[in-house]
């Protein structure tokens, strides 16, 4: 099969962790372990998030002048080749020597009229005090919203519409490569308007499970797969009636409301693509990807009927 694997931000640092590229490389090193076997038996793409890295590579740009910062699309760029380069090493000595990866620098084409540019929604970098968040607001024009007891930077997260390196990704799974892309949604560009053919970065972070999708469209994958810190997607969660959804539906699904912050992307994306292209979408945790993918973990979502099932309580 081809598979699409996303990587949810806790594969890389986990909530209160120091950002530090030991901790990264530990935590990769443990989501490794998972992609190995799958490495192994199918081909395999993989995208992940990079919300605190850019976050912190931000933070270090704050110290300079602020015309000489650097802007959002350009740190994204850093942060792809940096996670890419990690996957890559402790993927690859899990592996034969002779299996070949790659890591692809991903532009993403948004639309300048996108209404996500008017409500910054997409948290970017670490967590901050209230008194902390509002000077960062008072002196460097940030939008912060709360993120749980804390405070974090937002900026504006467009729909994704093009993958601008779709083909050589094709032709580099052609040919047995594992692929890292779209890293943390893809670096967004657009055509400036007003020019012909004219490409631009954009101050923006686009959506990694929906610029993952897309992608997992483009390539055909067979299944999509979005891995997360939590073991399925939850009917009532936090509720003492929650459950557990094993199979369901986009039909299924449509009407029920997720966290937007969260789960919310995640089910809209697996929806997507199950509608889209009749296959299959998973969510779940990374320790249990194996299952997920043979459908006894996780939760997968499928085109075509209503009914929806539970996990055994």
């Amino acid at each position: 099969m081809r598979i699409v694997v996303a990587l949810g931000g806790n594969a890389l640092l986990k909530r209160g962790e120091p950002m530090t590229a030991e901790v990264q490389r530990s935590n990769i090193r443990v989501a490794a372990q998972a992609l190995a076997p799958i490495a192994s038996a199918h081909q395999l793409v993989i995208s992940h998030g990079n919300g605190p890295q850019v976050g912190l590579l931000a933070l270090q740009g704050a110290a300079y002048k602020p015309e000489e910062a650097y802007p959002l699309d350009v740190l994204g760029a850093e942060t792809e080749g940096m996670i890419g380069y990690i996957i890559e090493q402790e993927l690859g000595n899990l592996l034969p020597f002779e299996r070949p990866f790659a890591t692809v620098l991903t532009m993403v084409e948004v639309d300048p009229d996108d209404p996500g540019f008017q409500n910054p929604t997409k948290f970017v970098g670490p967590v901050y005090e209230k008194d902390e968040a509002d000077r960062l607001v008072a002196e460097k024009g940030w939008v912060v919203k709360a993120d749980g007891p804390k405070w974090r930077r937002v900026v504006p997260s467009p729909m994704p519409r093009r993958i601008f390196e779709i083909r050589p990704i094709k032709w580099l799974l052609e040919h047995g490569t594992i692929v890292i892309c779209a890293g943390g949604g893809g670096i967004p560009t657009m055509y400036q308007p007003g020019a012909e053919r004219k490409l631009v970065g954009v101050e923006a972070v686009i959506d990694k499970d929906l610029c993952s999708e897309l992608l997992a469209r483009e390539l055909d994958a067979d299944l999509f797969v979005m891995l997360t810190d939590v073991d399925a997607v939850y009917m009532d969660w936090g509720a003492p009636a929650q459950k557990a959804i094993l199979r369901s539906s986009p039909a299924a699904l449509a009407q029920v409301p997720f966290a937007a912050g969260s789960m919310g992307p995640k089910v809209d994306a697996a929806c997507r693509f199950a509608a889209a292209t009749g296959k299959s979408a998973a969510i779940g945790a990374l320790a249990d990807l194996g299952r997920i993918i043979a459908g006894e973990a996780g939760t997968t979502i499928v085109a075509g009927g209503t009914a929806t099932l539970y996990h055994a309580s």
